[in-house]
């Protein structure tokens, strides 16, 4: 049964056309929120997830291919998503690439478009939608970060970089609308079960002749303590209790999600 606890307001999410993404619009959704997604995929699928938003929630919902990388495209896909619904009250920021290299052989090009991705575009989206938010003196800035914005690991070098300025662009996001209706949280997430994992979790399954569900807790209990992943479905629970009035006081927090990972 749906919820209406975000009817009319419109929810932007970055890179949500699968994954973490997806999940936390479909919870939006949910709750009675108009969606903007973006991303890449198929147009056919992309259509499909659409007509899904709105068949389930009965929310209109839109979609934007802005390649987060590009700052022009991204003040186009504001305005965009400001012209279909009339602002943007609900800000996701989780668009994100990575690549793995020691620091010494870490491609330039890999470290220029992690960064841009990952960090440089949630300061566009953000600056972009301040404005509004700070006129209608309500809104709700989430920025997906990572346990790797509040940890390190090997190879990592571009994605923890631009994590950990995730964590602190939400601070001073915060801290800058601390007297106004717009909170600002990043959400840490630990290892996610999305698609592209599943595909690692099957291969090591075939690999090493082990079930599923063997091949599942031996790639993750490395790092995460429970054994088992972070799903979309409970970050985006996460993200709505962040859009509700009871986190009116939760700003600039970086709230981990990460099976015990950051415990140890």
């Amino acid at each position: 049964m749906q919820n209406t606890t975000l009817h009319g307001k419109t929810a932007l999410v970055t890179g949500s056309t699968s994954g973490i993404g997806l999940g936390i619009a479909r919870a939006l959704a949910q709750q009675g929120a108009q969606i903007v997604l973006n991303g890449f995929g198929d147009a056919h699928e992309i259509k499909a997830l659409q007509a899904a938003l709105t068949k389930e929630y009965g929310v209109k919902s839109t979609h934007h291919p802005a390649d987060m990388s590009k700052p022009a495209e991204i003040a186009a896909m504001m305005t965009f998503a400001a012209e279909q619904f009339g602002s943007v009250d609900i800000l996701v920021n989780n668009a994100g690439i990575q690549h793995t290299e020691t620091i010494e052989d870490f491609p330039i090009e890999k470290w220029d478009a992690i960064i841009a991705i990952n960090l440089s575009s949630t300061f566009h989206t953000t600056r972009l939608a301040l404005p509004t938010m700070k006129a209608k003196n309500w809104g709700r800035i989430i920025n997906i970060a990572s346990v790797h914005g509040l940890v390190g690991s090997v190879q990592k070098s571009a994605y923890v970089a631009a994590k950990h300025g995730v964590v602190g662009l939400t601070k001073v996001t915060a801290l800058e609308m601390a007297h106004t209706g717009v909170t600002c949280n990043a959400i840490c997430p630990g290892w996610v079960l999305t698609p592209l994992v599943q595909k690692q979790v099957d291969a090591r399954a075939a690999r090493d002749g082990l079930s599923n569900e063997d091949a599942k807790k031996n790639l993750v209990s490395e790092k995460q303590p429970s054994g088992e992943f972070v799903t979309p479905e409970q970050l985006g629970a996460l993200a709505v209790f962040l859009c509700s009035d009871a986190a009116n006081q939760v700003r600039g927090a970086a709230w981990n999600m990460d099976g015990g990972w950051t415990a140890q």
